[in-house]
Order: C-alpha cells, then structure tokens, then sequence
C-alpha cells in the first residue's frame, strides 16, 4: 500500500483554486474567489468556534440553562419539591371546588330555590319480621 507524504499532504492544502459564481443567462462573472483548502478549512473552523461561543453565551448568560436538563442547574431536592407543590395545589383547588358547591347549596336552602322530595313515591326496602 502507498502511503501519502506528510510533504504532498502539506502541497494539496496550500493548492491554489477558483470559485466563479456567474449570472446563468448572460455568463457574466458575478463574483469570484481565490481559495485554497487551507482557507477554506479555517473559514468553516472560524464560523464553527463562533457557533459554538454563541450558542454557549447564549446558556451561560441567559435563563436557557434551568430549562436544560443534566446542565447541573437543577438538583433532584428542587424536583421533587415542584412535584409536592404541583400536588398541593390540585388538592387545594379540588378542595375549594367541593367548599363552592356546598356553599351554593347552602344558599339554595335557605333561599328555598330546591324542588320539593315527594316521599311518598319513594322504594323503600321492606323491613323484614321476625315472628317468635
């Protein structure tokens, strides 16, 4: 097996080439650039480095960082602590429904606003006797 030089290796990034952009209907040169691989590797390393130093002031400096999870911002005590308080307030809010609804029909008695129970037409279970 041929291996490459370290020298030719070396040669190809420093290689000389010719981006030309150009306008499809009159074949005129829009723009046009001198690029070797070198730069070009630079180029894209440059953008990715500045990418990443965005995205990460973006975490560091910003509220970002308590709605990602495994960052270290958040422990399992707080966890676990907005579980508790997420039950609390749904037994605090059922129990407030059950306190209005027995407060409307307390009003309801005493305004009289409830229709009359006919007892006569009730089922009732017959009591059973023992003869002895």
């Amino acid at each position: 097996m041929a291996t490459q030089e370290p020298v030719n290796t070396l040669k190809r990034l420093r290689n000389h080439y010719r981006l030309v952009i150009m306008n499809e209907d009159t074949y005129e040169e829009v723009v046009k650039f001198k690029l070797n691989r070198m730069s070009v590797y630079i180029a894209f390393s440059t953008i990715f480095l500045i990418l990443v130093g965005v995205t990460a002031s973006l975490i560091i400096f910003t509220p970002l960082k308590y709605y990602l999870p495994g960052v270290g911002y958040g422990n399992v005590q707080q966890v676990k602590q907005y579980r508790d308080l997420k039950i609390r307030t749904d037994s605090m809010e059922q129990a407030l429904r059950q306190n209005q609804l027995y407060f409307e029909n307390v009003q309801k008695v005493l305004t009289g606003k409830i229709p009359t129970l006919d007892t006569t037409t009730l089922a009732l279970p017959k009591l059973e006797t023992t003869d002895d």
